[in-house]
């Protein structure tokens, strides 16, 4: 097997989708490890999380900084220090300036089928509440590419999941949240193999 693939992990919430790869890459389904957290506010449950399981943890306030350009500069020198190869944004909040050499080497995951429901101001409970609004009978998740606009770059794996009639917010929520579970590890494992070529706003999965 080949060495594992180095990793970061932002985050700006509870940490669950943190944990889900811890939980890959301890039962040996990942060929990965987590040499950076970067949290984007204090005090974040998910930052605590990660102490918890002994990851390096580290606070970027977007706060204490003059632009995101400057704060950009700041997370992604601290994963060069790292060596990181992929950065895996986990409920990560803020805006990220994009430098070239992280170009396709930073995923994303959103609890919807983009380009359907993204961009501004759709996180969270706001993308499961338009879904519900606009009468959609699936919904589910999407894990791309990063890029400089939100919920933007090149498409690598989609789950779905029905919409049922009595859905609430909440209970929508917990069943996108269950393929999300699946739909990360599967598109950080193609990374780590190898098997992902993106050309133009297709990426291509190679081999079986």
């Amino acid at each position: 097997m080949s060495s594992p693939l180095r990793m970061a992990v932002l985050l700006s919430g509870t940490g669950r989708t943190l944990m889900n790869i811890v939980d890959q890459q301890r039962a040996g389904k990942l060929n990965s490890r987590i040499e950076l957290v970067i949290a984007s506010r204090p005090n974040l449950v998910g930052a605590q999380r990660a102490v918890a399981v002994g990851l390096a943890t580290t606070v970027l306030d977007r706060r204490d900084f003059a632009s995101v350009e400057e704060h950009s500069r700041e997370i992604f020198a601290r994963c060069d220090q790292a060596g990181v190869q992929l950065v895996v944004l986990a409920g990560w909040l803020t805006l990220l300036s994009l430098p070239q050499r992280y170009e396709n080497r930073v995923m994303n995951i959103h609890p919807a089928l983009l380009p359907g429901f993204g961009g501004k101001g759709m996180y969270g409970h706001h993308v499961h509440q338009a879904v519900l609004d606009y009468g959609c009978k699936i919904s589910g998740c999407t894990v791309h590419f990063v890029d400089n606009s939100f919920d933007h770059g090149p498409i690598i794996v989609q789950q779905t999941c029905p919409v049922l009639d009595d859905d609430t917010v909440e209970t929508l929520a917990a069943r996108v949240f269950e393929q999300e579970l699946i739909a990360y590890p599967q598109a950080i494992s193609l990374f780590e193999k190898g098997k992902l070529k993106v050309e133009g706003r297709k990426v291509r999965i190679a081999g079986p």
